[in-house]
């Protein structure tokens, strides 16, 4: 792992960290964030609901002075007292993908971040080849065919973008992923047979990470939830619980409730069983290659 992306990880797992241990010790403390926000006011600094909240929820950030304050109010113990104030004193955002966000949708730079720090992403696709795996030339295409009003230099910036992701996986511990792809994403050209056949030999090769599973869901499965959409589930250090996360025409959309991640993750189940084994999902997506020629 190079120093910019341990230190990348490194910032945003201890972020996620701080707000969802603070979460997690109110809870313990048995407060509700109106009580939480009563007994603040008491003290120094301002607060207010709404900025409790957002501290939880990760939309805005808390100084270690607040910190304090949050962990006298929750009755932290001393080992985790060092911890907290630890994690916020070091919790500041750098590391090598702000030089490449800018060029991406606004609603997309929190899967940005949440792709740094997560230690396992499930995935299932139905149109496109996801873009952790994509190659530059297959990324380059599809930008244009989405995108046809972009400027050249615009495709460019957003290739490079979804390249500089792809590091994640050749990190010294890279996160868990689990691919499940519909066939017709390995019969849909995207770009010339040259492109197509560089890009299947691309899932061939991941495929035979030790830290990637790839499936194809047969055509023929028929009625299956993936008539549903994409979707995925990213799975982050604890105690962060899991996220869902799909994205279409609307824009990205983040899925955090309990009842919401758990469909996403009982329908990966369903489609993991429903599609093809990684064995011969490695000679479907073979044979599609073969058929580029």
């Amino acid at each position: 792992m190079t120093k910019d992306m341990g230190e990348a990880v490194s910032a945003t797992v201890r972020r996620w960290q701080l707000t969802a241990t603070l979460r997690q010790l109110r809870e313990d403390a048995g407060l509700t964030i109106e009580q939480a926000i009563q007994r603040l006011s008491d003290g120094p600094g301002r607060w207010s609901k709404p900025k409790l909240s957002r501290i939880e929820n990760r939309h805005q950030g808390v100084r270690s002075r607040e910190v304090e304050q949050l962990l006298d109010l929750y009755g932290a113990d001393a080992e985790t007292r060092a911890e907290m104030l630890e994690l916020a004193e070091n919790a500041s955002e750098r590391g090598w993908w702000l030089t490449y966000r800018k060029d991406l949708p606004e609603d997309f730079h929190p899967l940005f971040n949440l792709e740094v720090a997560m230690v396992a992403r499930r995935q299932f696709e139905t149109m496109i080849v996801p873009g952790l795996v994509q190659t530059a030339d297959y990324a380059r295409s599809l930008i244009k065919g989405l995108h046809p009003e972009l400027a050249t230099s615009d495709v460019a910036r957003r290739v490079a973008a979804r390249l500089a992701r792809q590091q994640i996986l050749t990190r010294d511990e890279p996160p868990q992923l689990h691919l499940i792809l519909d066939e017709a994403i390995l019969e849909r050209p995207v770009g010339s047979p040259q492109i197509m056949r560089a890009q299947l030999q691309r899932l061939i090769d991941v495929s035979e990470s030790d830290h990637v599973i790839v499936q194809v869901l047969p055509r023929g499965i028929g009625a299956t939830p993936g008539l549903g959409g994409p979707f995925s589930i990213l799975s982050l250090p604890e105690p962060i619980p899991d996220i869902g996360y799909t994205e279409g025409i609307g824009g990205s959309i983040y899925l955090e409730s309990t009842a919401s991640v758990r469909a996403c993750t009982l329908r990966f189940g369903i489609l993991t069983k429903q599609a093809l084994s990684p064995e011969d999902s490695f000679s479907r997506i073979s044979a599609a290659e073969r058929g580029y020629d």
